[in-house]
């Protein structure tokens, strides 16, 4: 497919996805986000094991954020779960490869949010986010709350909500929003090492420890006896005749023979 917002290419084990809509600062546009969902469909078809998104070129403005001019003017809900961005979260978070934000500008709004979306950050020493809802009078969805609060502290989030100001470098990587920070020399070497790092694991294991963690990242509150409980249940496991077969099977190059489940 040929792309007019973006760029995509892939090498060996690692898909690539460049924002390249200067024009509109690289905005989280409706024909953005389907040319991003086709790239990222098209990836789940093939042997990707990790995904980077980045822009194509460095500019000021990595993304500025939802695009404004297709929020709906009439009262009702701006961002309803079947809104383009809000779709682009969970297809993000639901991609089932890793997703490495490469961030070498400042992040707007909605784009701030796509980044906590994603399942790594790494960026530059001119790198800024900000969530913009409380400049336009937006209300934001429980679910984006939720992305910034299983990220970063509680007092963070609350800061970032109210007062709508970029979090500078520094403090992203302190709070949460980055794992790594570097010199801008060396932004795209790093990134793509921890791709490369990430390619040589296991897809499987990797894919499945990705769904764990959104669905526990995502999950109520447990209270300490339903906690204990479930640890209970793994314990059973691991403790268990079926894991001493399967590291047994494994070593021995056999197929493991498993037993019934305990009633």
């Amino acid at each position: 497919m040929n792309y007019s917002y973006i760029k995509v290419e892939h090498s060996g084990l690692i898909g690539t996805i460049r924002f390249d809509h200067y024009i509109k600062r690289n905005a989280l546009s409706e024909p953005l986000i389907e040319e991003m969902e086709d790239a990222l469909l098209e990836f789940g078809q093939q042997d990707i094991r990790v995904v980077v998104l980045r822009s194509d070129s460095k500019q000021q403005v990595w993304s500025s954020g939802h695009d404004v001019l297709e929020l709906p003017k009439s009262e009702r809900d701006p961002l309803p779960a079947s809104d383009p961005v809000m779709r682009l979260m969970q297809v993000v978070r639901a991609f089932r490869a890793p997703v490495i934000a490469m961030v070498d500008g400042t992040v707007w709004g909605a784009s701030t949010d796509l980044i906590m979306s994603c399942d790594m950050a790494i960026g530059d020493h001119d790198s800024t986010f900000a969530i913009t809802p409380a400049k336009l009078g937006l209300p934001y969805t429980a679910s984006g709350i939720l992305h910034f609060m299983s990220r970063m502290p509680l007092h963070v989030v609350k800061e970032m909500f109210l007062t709508a100001e970029p979090i500078g470098a520094d403090r992203a990587v302190q709070v949460g929003i980055l794992n790594h920070l570097v010199a801008a020399s060396e932004l795209e070497s790093k990134t793509y090492e921890i791709a490369k790092t990430i390619a040589l694991r296991s897809p499987q294991a990797n894919s499945a420890f990705k769904a764990q963690a959104q669905v526990l990242a995502d999950s109520a509150s447990l209270n300490p006896l339903v906690f204990e409980y479930l640890q209970s249940l793994r314990r059973d496991v691991f403790l268990g005749s079926d894991y001493r077969e399967g590291i047994s099977a494994f070593l021995e190059k056999r197929q493991p023979q498993f037993t019934q489940a305990k009633k």
